[in-house]
């Protein structure tokens, strides 16, 4: 009994590195680890040289006899385990520590012993198949490592007969020993190699998983970098219609249309319905596409118009690679509110252009002639009775008229530098206001002046100043009924002055708005359609701006914007 535990604990002491090294590798912080190239097969770990150490120490420790006859040391297990496996360094210096603890710690052995029971005779091949050991595959490993412990096995057994020394012991116990050494050597080859082999291969699939794990975080975050730098909003869906990713431009949409959420996350909005975070905003329509997306619906597209801005919007179904499962849905939003301004002012000015073709090439061809034709009515009324005044008083009105509306033309076309001058915003309001009063005494209305008691001097052409002014008020006087007033007020900013012209009459429809400044669109029985046009290329030739704001059944309010430094070109 006794010998059947010296051995049983020589064999748990010899097979310390293949337990131990698989609960180690599981935490590599244990450690310091120092690995080669795991793909090629060739790693090593700063713990499994310290385990097998370790291992080495307790096994010539508790090494013994059996019946004073059979040496009981199996620590040639990890010490060619650590050859077979570390690097050449660590191997080297075993082969020096084993036999030095078998001499301090051996039990009863002679030279010729020592050589034997330390099966030192073996080291060199075991250094030389190190790194044939490594190429190797899981069997071959096993092969070589089992044949290396019965080879040493059979050197410490047999050594007494090698010596020379008699034995006291039976056959029987001796062949026991002897047999028991070779099934210890062969079960543990295997087992070191398949429990070492075992962590290696989950430390190596750590690594792999480790690397694509880093590999799609940054993947993952290059997409979001630039779904982020993109300007259009961006929202990714899954099957439920819930939000999965979004990027900072629809963060800023959201934001926007959202005062109360003005400082939301991006993480707030992950995993919520589309449904909820878009209900009460101007795209709210957009969530019922998206639920026809994720039915399998091929993109679709639509422009959503809310308040003043128009917004362009796709919705794309996300498949399963090659196949046609509905992953999700992909959303696209953009605000293409400036984009249509831009072609509505391209479009403004192609108009433009053309009225001033029209106007330069009927100038000479129409004036003319018409001016011919009013000479020779005024011959022939003087020399009419007076009864056909009238008649003649009605076709020379509407000869006045035909040459002002060729005068508007040409107002449009004109391209030629303007002279300017420094005036007063002041004087120039000031000059037109008695015929303003007079007009506005006709019609049975009142004018209100407010200008600031400091208006600075501005460069200006006063000429087309004074018509632009002109304009607007009759304008706003034909748009309002009797008792209506009319409002001229004029400010100082930070970067130049603010004229606004301001009635009470009935307001502009939403509909007409956007056609105020297309050429020829009037509301007036005998207007032209010019004068707005006229009043914003003034505007724009002295370096400003013309605005109209106007709300139904609350008046019109027409701004007019000059800035300080530019003049009119």
């Amino acid at each position: 009994m006794d010998v059947v535990k010296e051995m049983v604990l020589q064999l748990l002491l010899a097979g310390l590195p293949a337990f131990l090294f698989p609960l180690i590798s599981e935490n590599r912080g244990s450690f310091a680890w120092r690995r080669t190239d795991v793909a090629e097969g060739a790693s090593f770990v700063t713990g499994l040289t310290l385990i097998c150490t370790l291992s080495i120490v307790l096994c010539n420790i508790f090494a013994t006899r059996l019946w004073d006859d059979v040496p009981l040391n199996f620590a040639i297990l990890p010490l060619f385990a650590l050859m077979l496996y570390g690097r050449l360094s660590a191997g080297l210096i075993m082969t020096l520590l084993q036999p030095l603890l078998y001499l301090l710690l051996g039990l009863g052995h002679t030279p010729t012993g020592f050589i034997y029971e330390t099966s030192l005779l073996l080291y060199p091949f075991v250094l030389l198949s190190s790194r044939f050991f490594r190429r190797q595959g899981r069997q071959g490993k096993v092969i070589i490592l089992s044949l290396f412990f019965m080879a040493g096995e059979l050197l410490i057994n047999v050594s007494p007969f090698l010596t020379g020394t008699p034995l006291i012991l039976p056959q029987t116990h001796f062949l026991m020993a002897l047999s028991t050494g070779i099934l210890v050597s062969l079960v543990a080859g295997s087992v070191f190699v398949h429990m070492i082999e075992n962590a290696l291969d989950k430390a190596r699939l750590r690594g792999q998983v480790a690397r694509l794990s880093r590999e799609y975080f940054r993947e993952a975050e290059k997409l979001q970098q630039m779904m982020d730098a993109a300007p259009l909003s961006m929202v990714l869906l899954d099957q439920q219609a819930s939000i999965i990713a979004i990027n900072e431009t629809f963060l800023q949409l959201y934001r926007t249309q959202r005062k109360e959420d003005e400082h939301v996350r991006r993480e707030d909005l992950l995993l919520r319905s589309l449904n909820d975070v878009l209900a009460g905003g101007p795209i709210e329509s957009l969530a019922a596409r998206v639920d026809a997306a994720l039915t399998g619906n091929a993109k679709t597209t639509e422009l959503l118009k809310s308040n003043d801005h128009i917004y362009f919007t796709s919705i794309s179904t996300r498949y399963k690679s090659h196949s046609d499962e509905v992953l999700g849905a992909v959303a696209i939003i953009q605000d293409i509110t400036e984009l249509e301004m831009l072609r509505m002012e391209l479009n403004h000015a192609e108009r433009l252009s053309l009225v001033g073709q029209m106007a330069a090439g009927i100038t000479h061809e129409i004036r003319n002639p018409m001016a011919v034709v009013r000479g020779f009515l005024q011959l022939m009324r003087e020399k009419s009775p007076p009864t056909l005044d009238h008649y003649y008083r009605i076709v020379m009105e509407e000869l006045d008229r035909a040459n002002s509306i060729i005068s508007d033309f040409l107002s449009l076309a004109q391209n030629r530098p303007i002279v300017s001058e420094t005036c007063h915003l002041e004087d120039i309001v000031k000059e037109l206001t008695p015929l303003l009063w007079a007009d506005a005494n006709l019609r049975g209305q009142t004018i209100e002046v407010k200008l600031d008691d400091s208006l600075p001097a501005l460069i200006l052409n006063p000429k087309e100043i004074k018509q632009l002014i002109l304009n607007l008020a009759r304008n706003a006087m034909e748009a309002m009924e009797d008792k209506g007033e009319l409002t001229l007020a004029a400010t100082t900013t930070a970067t130049g002055v603010v004229l606004m012209v301001r009635d009470t009459g009935p307001g502009i429809p939403s509909e007409q708005r956007d056609k105020l400044f297309e050429p020829f669109f009037t509301t007036k029985a005998k207007g032209t359609g010019l004068g707005l046009n006229l009043c914003l290329s003034i505007a724009e030739r002295h370096g400003g701006t013309l605005s109209v704001d106007s709300q139904e059944g609350q008046g019109t309010t027409v701004t007019v914007f000059l800035p300080f430094s530019a003049a009119p070109n």
